[in-house]
């Protein structure tokens, strides 16, 4: 399958999960560096699809597929590595997607909430001014007479 449309698909799959994917996002954690196909920062999910076509096998080898794993298993990261020759149609990709994400609710691993913006605060209403006192009345003296 062409790396475009592969990488079409696992984004609309892990975008339909709620995921915020930024394509083409370099990764460099640990002495694990190569460009991920997509990733999620904010929950630290991801996928990247190994293809002779992008010469990705270089970058992600087996050291590095073992590694995205053992940081799996801590849950520090969650990358969803996908072979062409494992994987070489829509509907092994789509499988393949959808494995690694129910797995992923499993664990409860999901999209982080966007952050919400603080409400605008409304001004408080303005105090009425309070009518002013009047001087307390002192009552006249009677004179004698």
């Amino acid at each position: 399958m062409e790396e475009r449309k592969a990488c079409d698909l696992l984004k609309q799959r892990f975008e339909q999960a709620g995921f915020r994917i930024e394509e083409n996002r370099p990764f460099d954690e640990d002495g694990v560096q190569f460009e991920m196909d997509g990733f999620d920062s904010d929950s630290r999910v991801g996928y990247e699809y190994v293809t002779a076509e992008s010469g990705d096998g270089w970058d992600v080898d087996g050291d590095v597929i073992a590694a995205l794993d053992a940081r799996k298993q801590k849950g520090e990261i969650y990358v969803l590595v996908v072979d062409e020759d494992k994987a070489p149609d829509e509907a092994s990709h789509g499988r393949e997607a959808d494995a690694f994400l129910a797995d992923l609710r499993e664990r409860g691993v999901g999209p982080k909430p966007a952050k919400a913006k603080p409400a605008a605060k409304k001004p408080a209403p303005k105090a009425k001014p309070k009518a002013k006192a009047k001087p307390p009345r002192i009552p006249k003296k009677k004179s004698k007479k």
